[in-house]
């Protein structure tokens, strides 16, 4: 099969949990701290990966620095069976994130610093243009600079190549970029921020997709956290409701599990509605789970989940 491939940063997420967030000047005692993988990117081809069952290849573009947070990348994917596509950065570092958890919610606040990542360039995706222009599905995210992901969707889309842009962090752009993705998948903030509409239910997504579509995207998943995703397009609307895998520890990496298991559903030829739903059954059943890239399903998760669903 033809690889889903993903243009991203990889950071070493930095995880404190809290009874709730210090005040400028404050120093409060946590409950506890991890290390481990992260960065939007390099989350969405764990998930890939780890939902396909090694079904396809699943190729992650990025920068890295020469240190220790690097190793921790490469493990995290050769783990997961990422294939890294990686220019090494000896004038940057590993990108790093502050990550605080509140403990009564699981709610999260984030601080990104993607050193190396930041660097990712125009001239990084004509590297892999024939990769790109290879795969079956790709998927890109706002954390590298803009002008690499808008030249990376360029390169896809005229390949002929299923474009997804999930557009976070949030951020405004032009009509121009959003014409070149097939699915842009945002949150309820981002959608926001793509559109200038308040979303905070269903009714409300549909009105800020409908403002997507047209500035000329092919295709809007607003995922709702709690409740679900909405599908739109320009023939149909489906509001898909959250598939619970049981209480929800922490909600850090649901946006890119749902992302990675949506372009696996897409690579696999399945409709774009069963998509959407196996991509919230990947995201159900990560926030069960501590941390981003570790919490990620394996495939036979995934498909038992739905089989209940």
């Amino acid at each position: 099969m033809k690889p889903i491939v993903i243009l991203g940063i990889f950071v070493a997420d930095t995880a404190y949990r809290a009874e709730r967030q210090p005040k400028m000047g404050e120093t409060i005692l946590g409950t506890s701290f991890v290390l481990g993988p992260g960065g939007k990117g390099s989350n969405q081809a764990v998930a890939a990966a780890m939902a396909s069952g090694g079904g396809m290849p699943v190729h992650f573009i990025t920068r890295l620095g020469r240190d220790a947070f690097a190793d921790i990348a490469r493990a995290t994917w050769a783990r997961a069976g990422v294939k890294p596509e990686v220019t090494e950065d000896a004038e940057s570092y590993t990108g790093a994130a502050y990550i605080f958890i509140e403990n009564a919610t699981g709610n999260n606040a984030i601080i990104v610093a993607p050193g190396a990542a930041g660097r990712v360039s125009v001239a990084d995706v004509e590297a892999k243009r024939g990769l790109i222009e290879g795969a079956s599905v790709f998927v890109t995210q706002l954390e590298q600079p803009i002008p690499a992901a808008r030249h990376a969707l360029a390169v896809a889309r005229a390949a002929g190549v299923v474009t997804i842009l999930n557009p976070a962090p949030a951020a405004k752009l032009d009509d121009a970029m959003l014409a070149l993705c097939d699915f842009v998948t945002p949150n309820e903030t981002e959608a926001e921020a793509l559109t200038g509409m308040t979303v905070t239910s269903v009714a409300e997504a549909e009105q800020a997709a409908d403002a997507l579509l047209a500035k000329g995207v092919g295709a809007v998943v607003i995922t709702l956290g709690g409740n679900g995703a909405l599908y739109r397009d320009r023939e149909r609307s489906v509001h898909v409701p959250v598939i619970s895998a049981g209480p929800v520890v922490e909600t850090t990496g649901a946006g890119d599990a749902f992302n990675g298991g949506f372009a696996v559903a897409l690579s696999e030829g399945r409709d774009v509605i069963e998509a959407v739903r196996f991509g919230c059954a990947t995201a159900g059943i990560s926030v069960t789970r501590p941390g981003t890239a570790p919490a990620m399903p394996a495939r036979a998760e995934i498909e038992a989940l739905l089989a209940l669903s």
